[in-house]
């Protein structure tokens, strides 16, 4: 069987520039910005390319956004087996579809719980994924970021390890616990319930204390390990950190790219170390982990939302610089969420300027650069290829793909 657990809040601080949504004041914060969560979408993809290949499966879930609305609105049907209510009512009163016989037999009485629309938070995680684990899920689908993911580890304990998958819907993503998008997900999903299983691998569940990373300091810590299912070009690797040895390759790569700023553009200058040397070439304080505005060589907005991003843009020409994730070849959507399709659509026909060090390039080993924008049509259109600066009058052209386009 097949389980699925959404964290309802997870990304929500992404587009507001927040560098997480951990805690109700960040998500509070995030709302009073114009943030919203993208997690249903996302879980909407990844469920879509399930139901195409096993119409009427059922999936054991929590109650109402925490999967059952998701698994109802993909044509599956959900199997509830945790509820925030926490009530006494069985399925059968909630309208549940018992009938199908299809559920698993030895479900607990505490499992057999409505749906509810209360609040959720860390806690309702945590024992979501235990039930799912509990009423037999041999996958559970996990929808969230690095923290969802880490309360997962933590409901399922060191006794049940069913396998894992994270459906990237988060900001902090450094895990290598994630597929490279949710359709991606919803493809190994797929192929998990058609060959009975898939080969899986026990990989890190990282996390970092977003108030220390809002202070520039990004050390993850190991939290524990899943048994994740692993498919080249489908499950995304660990975020690798640039070595201290090539800090004078990044201050290269960081010079071509002031070299290559125009006047009257505004430049959007996206979270990494070589976007920040960038910052520093150019003599200006930005926010380490968010998405600064700078124009003529002038801060214009620090920290900028999405909904700043937008107005910026309104106001004249502007591009997006933006560096590769290290290990994942991430461009976009990983850490970078201010980016989003609406912003990069914004930006025009030339939308991205990419800097990185050629060790990150060469480090891919020919795996081709990821946008996941959640648009599949702006990913579509930006993959290809790129120039990447790598140096003053130095740069690569080098290969861009959707992670649903990658081959398998």
């Amino acid at each position: 069987m097949i389980g699925l657990v959404v964290n309802p809040v997870a990304g929500i601080g992404g587009p507001a520039g927040l560098a997480g949504s951990d805690g109700a004041d960040v998500q509070r914060l995030a709302v009073s910005r114009g943030a919203r969560s993208r997690v249903q979408e996302r879980t909407a993809l990844a469920l879509s390319v399930l139901a195409a290949q096993h119409p009427g499966l059922v999936v054991a879930t929590a109650a109402g956004e925490m999967g059952a609305d998701a698994v109802r609105g993909a044509g599956l049907v959900p199997c509830v087996v945790y509820s925030a209510a926490a009530t006494s009512r069985t399925r059968a009163e909630s309208g549940e579809h018992a009938e199908s016989g299809d559920f698993p037999l030895d479900l607990p009485d505490s499992a057999r719980l409505p749906d509810s629309a209360r609040p959720t938070d860390a806690v309702d995680s945590k024992r979501a994924v235990a039930a799912v684990a509990a009423a037999g899920a041999e996958l559970i689908l996990v929808v969230g970021g690095d923290g969802t993911l880490r309360d997962a580890a933590a409901g399922l304990g060191a006794e049940i390890m069913p396998a894992v998958l994270g459906i990237p819907a988060g900001v902090k993503m450094y895990s290598p616990v994630f597929a490279v998008s949710p359709r991606a997900a919803g493809a190994l999903a797929a192929d998990w319930v058609t060959r009975g299983g898939l080969p899986t691998a026990d990989r890190e569940v990282l996390d970092i204390d977003e108030a220390a990373m809002r202070r520039a300091r990004v050390d993850p810590t190991l939290y524990g390990m899943l048994r994740v299912p692993y498919l080249a070009g489908r499950t995304q690797a660990r975020k690798a950190a640039t070595p201290a040895s090539e800090a004078a390759a990044v201050e290269a790569a960081a010079r071509g790219a002031v070299a290559r700023m125009l006047p009257g553009i505004r430049y959007l200058l996206g979270p990494g170390g070589t976007t920040a040397a960038i910052s520093r070439q150019l003599g200006v304080e930005g926010s380490p982990l968010g998405v600064d505005v700078v124009l003529d060589g002038a801060v214009v907005v620090r920290g900028a939302s999405e909904q700043e991003l937008l107005a910026e843009i309104a106001r004249g020409p502007a591009q997006a610089v933006v560096t590769v994730i290290g290990g994942q070849g991430f461009l976009l959507g990983r850490g970078n969420q201010q980016l989003s399709a609406s912003v990069v659509r914004a930006l025009g026909d030339d939308p991205l300027l990419v800097v990185a060090p050629e060790q990150k390039i060469i480090d891919l080993l020919g795996r081709p650069l990821l946008v996941d924008t959640g648009d599949l049509e702006l990913d579509a259109r930006l993959a290809g290829h790129v120039r990447i600066v790598t140096g003053v009058g130095t740069s690569s052209l080098y290969a861009v793909a959707a992670p649903e386009l990658t081959p398998v």
